[in-house]
């Protein structure tokens, strides 16, 4: 009983901070659409500004990942959180498109230590047995603080406008922080390095990062970064623009998609543990996914059918991530965890550096359904790159 309330402890404090974490990915860009008339800009610019923080963080997270296993996951959790904090105060701050980019890039610098801090504490301090519903939670906390996000800024707009939103969202961070630190010896890891690696260690740790079954999961992460930036960062103003709807149903069709991804994840977590068919979850769940945002960009189903399809789409696209990240701890050797999951999760910010200016310009464009057409090119796409993974028929969860 004593292990199961320290395994839960452990899961919900990790959950958190990846929660978090996620909320402040698109706390901005939801507010794009008063930012870009307040302060005089395009959306290719904002655009800009969604791919310099994923630049940061993407050049970041593999760094993040070496210096989580070097000096502690959890000091690196509380810097990142710090950091994600600061990039909301300074984004409310913002009176210039500069200030903007500034908040863009310590912001990225807070989100690139999340994905190896967080794998690397649920894989030191949890159960194997219970992994694979440690990553489960673990993403739906993300995708609830997706969903938390436009329903947050809806809510604080009409009151405080986008600024005082966003300082708003820094005010709730704080608080986040203030949680986990009195709670922060449960998210103790032992640096996975000790003294550090150096010399043959260090080739050793590259050839492993190099390695074909990393490497495709890498471009899988790729992939599928591609779709989150389409309907997680332009999904509102593309809905506004095709459907000729209004921000709230935009909104609401938004949060749909992101309460359907968690409650995937939740099921594709009870789907991870009776299956060592990973692959065949994964590309299935992607088929289906692309199968429904084809129909929204296709526009064959009124505006009010959105809420549905969207949820859908979130909905099986969720339920292929415990899958996903149990192939990645199967590759993992002992000592790697954070280099390998925040290298591979680097590819989440590659694929978002490559498209927010695209998708900015096909909205400037007047081009809102090759948005969407582009989101279902992406998810068929990770169906062959998850097919050809090396070993996925073994991947198991070795109590």
């Amino acid at each position: 009983m004593h292990a199961a309330r320290h395994d839960v402890r452990v899961i919900g404090l990790v959950s958190l901070a990846h929660g978090v974490s996620h909320f402040y990915q698109i706390a901005t860009a939801v507010l794009f659409p008063l930012i870009k008339d307040d302060l005089g800009v395009s959306y290719a610019a904002l655009g800009a500004t969604v791919a310099l923080y994923y630049v940061v963080s993407g050049v970041c997270q593999t760094l993040a990942g070496f210096a989580a296993d070097r000096f502690g996951a959890r000091r690196m959790l509380f810097i990142g959180l710090a950091l994600a904090v600061a990039g909301a105060l300074l984004a409310g701050l913002a009176h210039s498109y500069a200030m903007l980019l500034l908040a863009a890039v310590v912001g990225g610098l807070g989100n690139s230590v999340f994905h190896p801090c967080d794998f690397s504490i649920l894989n030191a301090r949890v159960r194997k047995e219970l992994l694979g519903y440690a990553f489960s939670w673990h993403g739906i906390a993300g995708f609830l603080g997706y969903a938390a996000a436009p329903t947050y800024a809806i809510a604080m707009v009409q009151a405080t406008g986008w600024r005082g939103a966003l300082l708003g969202a820094a005010a709730l961070g704080a608080l986040a922080i203030a949680l986990l630190a009195v709670q922060r010896e449960a998210l103790y890891a032992a640096p996975a390095d000790g003294g550090g690696r150096t010399g043959e260690g260090l080739a050793a740790d590259l050839k492993v990062l190099a390695s074909a079954p990393i490497l495709m999961c890498f471009g899988y992460f790729v992939l599928i970064a591609v779709g989150f930036i389409g309907i997680q960062t332009f999904g509102v103003a593309t809905m506004i623009s095709l459907y000729g709807v209004g921000g709230p149903a935009a909104s609401a069709a938004l949060t749909a998609y992101l309460l359907g991804a968690a409650a995937g994840i939740l099921t594709g977590g009870f789907v991870a543990a009776r299956t060592s068919r990973h692959d065949l979850v994964a590309a299935g769940g992607m088929a289906a996914s692309a199968a429904f945002m084809f129909v929204v960009a296709a526009a064959w189903l009124p505006a009010v059918a959105l809420p549905v399809l969207f949820a859908a789409t979130g909905f099986f696209g969720g339920m292929t991530n415990p899958s996903r990240d149990l192939i990645v701890r199967a590759t993992t050797p002992p000592g790697a965890t954070g280099k390998v999951y925040g290298f591979v999760y680097s590819g989440l910010d590659v694929g978002s550096i490559l498209t927010p200016v695209y998708f900015g310009w096909l909205l400037d464009g007047g081009r809102p359904s090759i948005v969407f057409y582009t989101v279902v090119a992406s998810a068929v796409l990770t169906i062959g790159t998850v097919l050809s993974l090396p070993g996925t028929r073994q991947v198991t969860v070795k109590a």
